[in-house]
């Protein structure tokens, strides 16, 4: 039996039995991520599907930026819950990423600009098409100054240009 990879584009469909509510446990993956956004042991957090994610990515216009903790407020307001999993939504970030790049090398644009959406604290991704280097270049094409920290890239005064 022969396994055929999923695409970037596969990947991203909606999981079955997804957006999930869960009490928050110390056990989890994403405690430490979700606990600095605020929440505690036993408050509601939310999994997600990818396409919440991407919804909220495409909506950022040229000039704006989004950090993955601002996706996930967004996310959990939405489902009246205290945070979401920053762990899963930061996986469909990625893969949006890649699905993106991937559909253009297709000749398909899914509309998801997906270098203007920053990690916490207004880092580049790495994991993104290309990495950080790639992402930089995208940022500065559209005004943005990106300055080195150690090894890493972070746009600066990002906090200045996040959508509302």
């Amino acid at each position: 039996m022969s396994y055929k990879k999923k695409s970037w584009q596969e990947k991203l469909a909606d999981k079955q039995g997804y957006p999930k509510i869960l009490k928050l446990e110390k056990r989890f993956p994403c405690y430490n991520a979700v606990h600095k956004m605020g929440a505690e042991v036993g408050d509601e957090v939310v999994l997600v599907n990818p396409s919440e994610v991407i919804e909220i990515m495409k909506k950022v216009p040229k000039g704006k930026l989004i950090t993955i903790v601002e996706i996930c407020k967004n996310i959990a307001k939405n489902h009246k819950v205290k945070a979401c999993c920053s762990l899963t939504t930061g996986i469909f970030i990625m893969t949006a990423a890649n699905a993106a790049e991937e559909a253009a090398k297709q000749g398909k644009d899914l509309n998801i600009p997906y270098w203007r959406t920053l990690k916490a604290d207004g880092f580049l991704n790495e994991k993104f098409p290309g990495g950080a280097e790639a992402q930089k270049e995208k940022l500065e094409n559209e005004g943005f100054k990106v300055i080195q920290k150690g090894k890493k890239y972070l746009v600066q005064n990002y906090q200045n240009f996040l959508v509302s």
